[in-house]
């Protein structure tokens, strides 16, 4: 497997302990989830119908503010493997560093992948891929510069994995266009990875020969079920945006301690600039907390958001631990 965060059995192979024992940091996955719903008998015995799917996409269209058309998949990772099966392979660019599957999947399918480090540099692209805000380091792209771009490049797809609490930063609305192509994770934001829901949204041609590749069936009944329920809930969703900007600064100012330095970041994650990256993470993982270290950097290291006062205290006791 590629290198990602979440992977708790390696931490534990390392470090000893179950992976119940561990507190894991080494995603962007909300660590306080949307409650999750009762779930209908039918939800887990029958094969999803129709009117279930319409009403989940109901609710997506209404959070994500856009009436283009929509696939729902299994999770944003199902999404990414099959947009390089849109066209005959050519020219990909990603804009990096960024999240790996990207590359890793176009490659797979026989594209020509360039990682460039400017938005201008994806200009003339068959497929230019962009994460917004990107993972690791949260930087983000004003819609107008994107659309600026469309014209430029044969297809544009847009990660917005981790834009929920950034509404006004999403391309959504615009997804209808023909050649934009616009991705949307739903187990980050609502901590409900295990889920695994996720939505591409394009113009109309694009996302039929995507559901094609798909197959029916192509969501689980429990994640079409919860889906609907959580993307309905605005109040949640709201209480969590205004959690997640207090506890932003309050994990800054406890690794300030430590000497790190905040190199960026998004709502559910951030990234900071260590004089060593692995030993910050082995300290770290005696303590059982784990954390996200990159091949391509020897002094960055990203923490996902802690959920709840006990895990606050037990990164607190960590970094006193370090600094005594």
């Amino acid at each position: 497997m590629r290198d990602h965060g979440g992977n708790l059995d390696s931490a534990a192979a390392l470090y000893g302990g179950a992976t119940e024992d561990w507190l894991d940091l080494s995603t962007g996955i909300n660590r306080v989830p949307y409650p999750m719903p009762v779930l209908p008998g039918r939800a887990l015995t029958a094969l999803p119908d129709a009117a279930a799917e319409a009403r989940l996409m109901a609710a997506a269209r209404a959070a994500y503010r856009t009436e283009a058309p929509m696939l729902a998949v299994a999770g944003a990772q199902a999404a990414i493997q099959l947009v390089p099966r849109l066209a005959s392979p050519g020219v990909a660019r990603v804009l990096g560093p960024t999240y790996n599957e990207h590359a890793a999947s176009l490659r797979a399918a026989g594209w020509q992948v360039e990682e460039v480090g400017d938005l201008g540099d994806l200009a003339g692209a068959d497929l230019a891929v962009l994460v917004n805000p990107n993972n690791p380091d949260g930087r983000r792209h004003a819609p107008e510069s994107l659309r600026a771009l469309l014209p430029r490049v044969g297809r544009l797809l847009v990660d917005e994995s981790f834009a929920d609490p950034l509404p006004d930063l999403s391309l959504a609305p615009d997804a209808g266009v023909p050649g934009l192509l616009v991705l949307r994770s739903f187990g980050k934001f609502y901590g409900l990875a295990g889920l695994r829901l996720g939505f591409l949204l394009g113009g109309a041609d694009d996302v039929a020969a995507l559901a094609r590749m798909a197959g029916p069936w192509s969501v689980s009944g429990p994640a079409i079920a919860a889906g609907e329920v959580a993307l309905a809930d605005r109040d949640w969703a709201q209480s969590t945006i205004a959690r997640l900007e207090a506890e932003g600064p309050r994990l800054d100012s406890l690794t300030a301690r430590m000497g790190w330095r905040l190199a960026g970041g998004a709502h559910l994650f951030r990234l900071y600039d260590t004089p060593d990256a692995r030993a910050a993470q082995d300290h770290l993982a005696r303590a059982r907390i784990w954390s996200r270290i990159f091949p391509w950097s020897d002094r960055l290291i990203r923490l996902g958001l802690p959920g709840g006062e006990t895990e606050w205290a037990r990164l607190d006791a960590a970094f006193r631990a370090r600094t005594r």
